[in-house]
């Protein structure tokens, strides 16, 4: 089955947030990435609590992002940080993560990542996304590239769609997706689609 992970942006949302995460959370993805970097810590924190809440009701896998003192404080063991983050944060305080992942886009970065604790990577852009509009896509070559580099699993990021999800999971352990999720009419119907 392709492992297929969402990350959010709740400014994309057709509807109230937390029904779409809801909806989203019903249908299992390996994964809900809460990603809403443009938040403060506090609200941040708000938020994680009720999409947690929602993710474990479903049992699905609540990876927070970026703001690692909120995960902490809310018991989360999965993060995923930007590069400059896994960077910086204190050894002790990473030592809280069970699942730690963080974002690359070359070869480098993801041998530095793996280095720094991660136990996964997403590596992107590979297709064209109106989130990067503009900024050209790495394409699958990128992917593999990085997929082959290291030891832990790669997601692809950017781009992904029903149309190419294969390409993608010929060559990563799985896929992440936005837009998709975030806009689509139906998530269960989405998801049906990408599962073929």
């Amino acid at each position: 089955m392709c492992k297929i992970f969402c990350v959010t942006n709740r400014k994309l949302c057709r509807d109230v947030f937390p029904d779409r995460i809801e909806k989203i959370a019903a249908q299992k993805p390996c994964g809900i990435v809460l990603r809403e970097k443009d938040m403060d810590e506090i609200s941040y924190g708000s938020l994680a609590k009720q999409v947690l809440t929602i993710c474990e009701r479903y049992s699905v896998t609540c990876i927070l992002h970026s703001f690692y003192d909120a995960a902490i404080r809310l018991g989360c063991k999965k993060i995923h940080l930007p590069l400059h983050i896994l960077r910086d944060i204190p050894a002790y305080k990473k030592d809280h993560f069970d699942v730690i992942g963080s974002s690359v886009h070359s070869v480098d970065e993801a041998r530095e990542a793996e280095k720094l604790g991660c136990t996964y990577i997403t590596a992107g852009h590979i297709f064209v996304t109106d989130c990067k509009k503009d900024l050209a896509p790495r394409g699958l070559d990128s992917l593999h590239q990085v997929a082959t580099s290291v030891n832990i699993p790669v997601l692809g990021i950017g781009g992904i769609t029903s149309d190419n999800m294969h390409q993608v999971m010929d060559i990563a352990y799985g896929a992440c997706i936005m837009s998709g999720f975030m806009t689509c009419n139906d998530p269960e119907e989405y998801m049906k689609e990408l599962r073929k």
